[in-house]
């Protein structure tokens, strides 16, 4: 006897249409009579915060599983840095200096795609907000590689459409901050950061607290441009004031060039979680 067992994507894709060919009438045009995951006003609810949280988590989950991504080189920075074509129209000098960081950057995700066509683009795939900067930096890198990349893209009031180069179908959206950040990090085999704003030290510090309690086994953390990091943020005095240990400082590196942090990678010693904090 053959059972009639049947896809349940499938049910659910047939009954949305076939709810939509009943007859006009008071009752089918009641929002009551809506099936409950195709009515957007009941989706939106407050109470189905849980369940929009899951769906955030899972759709990005099962398509980068759908094409094999198994790890990826994170890049975190800033949305304002130019294209050192357009540093002129950068809005402060200092902006228009740190244009070259886009280069960098592009460079980085070049020499990284090919190493992950090695393996035929399914570990170490860049991944970028899916913005422009930086973001876009990284993504025109893979596709002068030849290769894939992935955007996490956020909706905002004010922010544009995805750039140009992420790769269609790995092009994902959020309303979630705290969900885009756990898939920037879920598949994480190197962390690797630009000069940036709110949103990169958001992003730095987030996932230097996730290694530093020892939630995160410690992956490549690389900074790029040590004097604008130096200027920025006064490493050592967070260690002086004992608010971090010493050896905080040592879960990341300062680099300067896409070569140099293509060698540190390449180089790192990998440590699994931290067991204990140091200091405490």
């Amino acid at each position: 006897m053959t059972e009639d067992i049947r896809h349940p994507l499938r049910d659910a894709v047939a009954d949305s249409a076939k709810a939509k060919e009943v007859p006009d009438t008071p009752q089918t045009r009641a929002p009551a009579y809506r099936l409950a995951f195709t009515d957007q006003e009941f989706m939106g609810r407050d109470a189905l915060r849980p369940v929009r949280l899951q769906l955030e988590l899972l759709k990005p989950e099962m398509g980068l599983d759908a094409h094999g991504i198994t790890s990826t080189i994170v890049l975190f920075g800033g949305a304002r840095i130019p294209k050192p074509a357009d540093k002129d129209k950068a809005r402060t000098k200092t902006l228009a200096d740190l244009s070259h960081f886009y280069e960098e950057a592009r460079e980085f995700a070049r020499l990284m795609t090919l190493k992950s066509l090695e393996t035929n683009g399914c570990e170490n795939v860049i991944v970028t907000g899916g913005g422009p900067g930086v973001m876009e930096a990284g993504n025109h890198g893979a596709v002068d590689a030849g290769g894939r990349s992935i955007g996490l893209n956020i909706v905002l009031p004010f922010e544009q459409a995805p750039n140009a180069y992420v790769t269609p179908e790995l092009c994902f959206n959020f309303h979630y901050f705290a969900i885009r950040k756990m898939h920037f990090l879920m598949r994480a085999r190197a962390i690797c950061v630009f000069p940036g704003g709110f949103g990169t030290m958001d992003e730095t510090f987030e996932a230097l607290t996730l290694i530093q309690t020892g939630r995160m086994s410690r992956v490549p953390f690389l900074l790029f441009g040590r004097a604008f990091w130096e200027k920025i943020i006064n490493w050592d005095a967070l260690a002086d004031a004992g608010t971090i240990s010493a050896e905080d400082l040592d879960l990341f590196r300062f680099v300067e060039s896409a070569d140099e942090a293509m060698h540190v990678i390449d180089n790192w010693e990998t440590a699994p979680a931290r067991d204990a904090l140091p200091g405490r």
